[in-house]
């Protein structure tokens, strides 16, 4: 039987139609299921918020549920590895976050590559750390600070949530960049180094401004700067370190990643509703709240923020010559 030209060529366009149409109809689809979103670090912190919230408004636009599962251990790297490994067809999902930078920086040899295993969805807030010291500390300001610092080398205790960690890193930016000697003590989390604090044990953290602010606002720590390269609103009589030490600057990042080879279309699909959801009035304030920003737009753009946060932190950690526990 012999097909008319024109018949043919109808057929042969509609049969290489069919696997953009097959894509086009799985990203309508998609979610047909529960999908995971793996936190790879503790309930209850900042990053467990975020996804929690970043959870519900994906389970009310898309009507299945988006299940928040903690998988913690390693800094981060055992949840994340966990991510790595799953199938890539968007039903397992990754809260990625600062610490996932900092890890491709100090860890040489993990067993993933975060930057190549893990691609972008959407940056879903920037985070702000705030420089804190204890009453005691006879320094109102930074240049105070630094002032009393290089009179007192080496005798002023730096705490930090572990060795790594972005209370540690940053306050090594901060070192090398006013020219000072302080004496890092690690903790097993924020919350003992920051009761430490509270205590007068040590002087001064990078903190989370989550972990702080409650403190601050009550006077039983001083801020002197916070670490983003403009003020924050909550804290609008707070200068940033920048003001100070031109060129400094260090916040945190929150973020959905994905499984490499996670079909396009379903990146493109959750990145266009998580966008919709950082555009409502009530996560804003959610993000406020929390100390961030939001930041939403292309996974390209996130990805661009998580490549160049690893590179300006591989410098820091070479510089300082820190090592993982």
């Amino acid at each position: 039987m012999k097909f008319p030209r024109r018949q043919f060529l109808h057929l042969a366009a509609g049969a290489a139609a069919l696997p953009a149409m097959s894509r086009i109809a799985r990203a309508q689809a998609y979610p047909t299921r529960p999908v995971r979103i793996i936190v790879p670090f503790p309930a209850g912190g900042g990053v467990d918020i975020a996804a929690r919230l970043v959870g519900q408004w994906l389970s009310e636009r898309l009507a299945r549920p988006f299940v928040v599962e903690n998988r913690v251990g390693a800094g981060g790297n055992i949840g994340t590895e966990a991510v790595v490994k799953a199938p890539p067809d968007g039903y397992t999902l990754l809260q990625v976050a600062t610490p996932n930078g900092l890890n491709a920086a100090l860890y040489p040899n993990l067993n993933f590559d975060f930057v190549r295993d893990i691609v972008p969805v959407i940056g879903v807030m920037r985070t702000s750390y705030v420089m804190v010291v204890h009453p005691s500390v006879p320094a109102a300001t930074i240049p105070d600070f630094i002032a009393y610092a290089k009179a007192n080398p080496g005798k002023i205790n730096m705490a930090s949530a572990g060795n790594g960690t972005p209370h540690h890193i940053f306050g090594e930016l901060f070192k090398m960049m006013a020219g000072i000697d302080l004496t890092h003590i690690p903790y097993r989390g924020g919350a003992p180094a920051t009761t430490d604090l509270l205590g007068g044990q040590v002087q001064v953290i990078f903190s989370p401004l989550q972990e702080s602010i409650e403190y601050i606002k009550a006077g039983k720590l001083r801020a002197l700067a916070v670490t983003t390269a403009t003020r924050l609103n909550v804290l609008p009589d707070v200068p940033t370190v920048g003001d100070f030490l031109q060129g400094f600057e260090a916040s945190g990042w929150q973020g959905i990643g994905a499984p490499r080879n996670t079909p396009d279309e379903t990146i493109d699909k959750l990145n266009r509703e998580i966008n919709a959801g950082l555009g409502d009035p009530k996560i804003i304030a959610r993000v406020t709240e929390l100390g961030g920003t939001v930041l939403g737009g292309a996974p390209t753009a996130f990805g661009t923020v998580v490549s160049d946060d690893i590179e300006k932190w591989k410098k820091v950690v070479k510089f300082a010559n820190i090592k993982p526990d």
